[in-house]
């Protein structure tokens, strides 16, 4: 099949279009920007200057990719927003160009789904896997891990970090670090322990889901100084992968980690 443009749709002769690629009524293409094979793009999409996107990414009506950030500080350099392949980019959803201030792009792995009236700003970074629900909104600088999952109407702060496999649940605000595995929700976010359902819908074993429900309790529940939490969960559960990767992020935040829901304190020990 062909590559087949729909009559009504603008699409600057600059652009790249790839094998197959369907666009579709009204649609708006310009000219920087670059599109893989077989990508769909629905009636009304907009593909801005400065996109790139591979293979098989369908794009639905009226989502808009590669708009300037809303950012004071930008004044029209070029920064891009990269995208890998076999995402779904749903109705309204909006992905904006990084900045010279950060990381110049914002990056979106493969497939991910972005569900209606999404919003990822500039200089995000997103893996694969991902699933975004309705309505949720990222600020600047964001990094959401592979195959975790964000649920709808969740607002989640600058520079804030989410890990891989985590359960981000919806009606809540992420001002802090959520580590990998994890589940957390509230107006306030806190963590309720390890996504216990997603980890064994991913095919973890229950030996490694039990060391990281260990791990868990020493890191958060024990009581012990963080530094000596995170070395005493390496020291009991030497030789598991997502143990010492728990660990890892936990020691790499900035901006703190999310607090577990049965401490009366937030934040960092």
């Amino acid at each position: 099949m062909a590559t087949t443009i729909h009559p009504a749709a603008v699409v600057h002769p600059g652009a790249k279009l790839g094998q197959n690629v369907q666009v579709g009524p009204y649609c708006v293409i310009e000219e920087k920007v670059e599109i893989g094979d077989g990508c769909i793009l629905e009636a009304f999409a907009q593909v801005k200057d400065y996109t790139s996107m591979g293979p098989g990414n369908h794009v639905h009506s009226y989502a808009c990719l590669g708009d300037a950030p809303q950012h004071l500080g930008f004044k029209g350099e070029e920064t891009w927003v990269r995208i890998g392949e076999q995402n779904h980019f749903r109705e309204f959803v909006t992905v904006h160009r990084g900045t010279p201030q950060g990381h110049k792009e914002t990056k979106i792995g493969s497939h991910c789904l972005f569900m209606a009236y999404a919003h990822v700003a500039h200089d995000c970074t997103i893996g694969d896997h991902v699933t975004v629900a309705n309505a949720v909104s990222m600020a600047g600088h964001v990094e959401i891990g592979d195959y975790a999952i964000v649920s709808g109407m969740a607002a989640i702060q600058q520079f804030a970090r989410v890990g891989e496999y985590a359960f981000l649940g919806g009606l809540s605000g992420y001002s802090n670090d959520v580590p990998p595995y994890m589940l957390a929700q509230g107006t306030r976010a806190k963590l309720y322990g390890p996504n216990m359902i997603g980890l064994k819908r991913r095919g973890f074993s229950s030996a490694t889901i039990g060391a990281i429900k260990k791990a868990y309790r020493i890191i958060f529940r024990s009581g012990l100084m963080r530094e000596e939490a995170l070395q005493k969960a390496l020291d009991d559960l030497p030789g598991v992968p997502e143990v010492a990767r728990l660990v890892e992020f936990v020691k790499a935040t900035t901006r703190g980690i999310t607090s577990d829901a049965g401490r009366s304190s937030g934040g960092e020990d």
